[in-house]
């Protein structure tokens, strides 16, 4: 789907993240509107037509995952991706496992959140495309080492390397190589394509 085609609204309570976020969405072309609150956001979301969404995981009303799930209550598909402060990455895996196609950890790049705009709106043309072929996903977890997808699944937990460290009783440099391995070995460029990947592959045993 083109740019253009399809509006992309940016939920978030900060003032100062709302305006950087529909300037930096509108220089590259997208059709922006922006929402204070995920209460006045929801008021209006079945009338959106084609639509993504950007929200922030922290909000006073809702959090973002509670926004997912309330826009699936009411059968609203909006492909999303949430924004997430450091040390989030559970809540942000909740958002994901809730519908969302991606997360963005703070500060990103702004290549970065117009990638992940494309890839959201790619959901408008097919909303049960999977993130990546599944047998190619298992054939690259199947390459992991017993202790590497023991590793993955506590990153996935959103735990860091040093309590990864303590609980598997190896020094953070060590889980610091096996990391890296695991980058490597799933193709993996980043935390939440690597969260992606294992989503994906998860969901899908659940399928079969």
């Amino acid at each position: 789907m083109q740019i253009g085609e399809y509006v992309v609204h940016v939920v978030d309570d900060e003032e100062p993240v709302r305006k950087s976020l529909a300037f930096l969405l509108a220089t590259a072309g997208f059709p922006v509107r922006v929402h204070e609150s995920a209460t006045g956001f929801l008021a209006m979301a079945p009338a959106a037509g084609k639509a993504c969404l950007i929200t922030d995981l922290r909000m006073p009303d809702m959090s973002g995952v509670e926004l997912l799930e309330r826009l699936h209550g009411m059968g609203v598909m909006m492909p999303t991706v949430v924004i997430t402060g450091h040390g989030d990455v559970p809540m942000a895996v909740a958002a994901m496992k809730a519908g969302a196609v991606d997360f963005i950890e703070k500060p990103f790049e702004d290549e970065i959140l117009i990638d992940a705009v494309k890839r959201a709106a790619g959901r408008l043309d097919d909303a049960m495309e999977i993130v990546d072929d599944i047998r190619s996903l298992r054939s690259r977890l199947e390459a992991l080492s017993e202790r590497e997808r023991q590793i993955l699944s506590m990153i996935v937990a959103g735990l860091p390397n040093k309590t990864i460290a303590y609980d598997l009783c190896i020094s953070p440099r060590t889980v610091e190589v096996h990391r890296a391995n695991i980058m490597s070995k799933m193709q993996a460029r980043s935390l939440p394509e690597l969260v992606r990947m294992s989503i994906a592959t998860d969901l899908a045993g659940k399928r079969d």
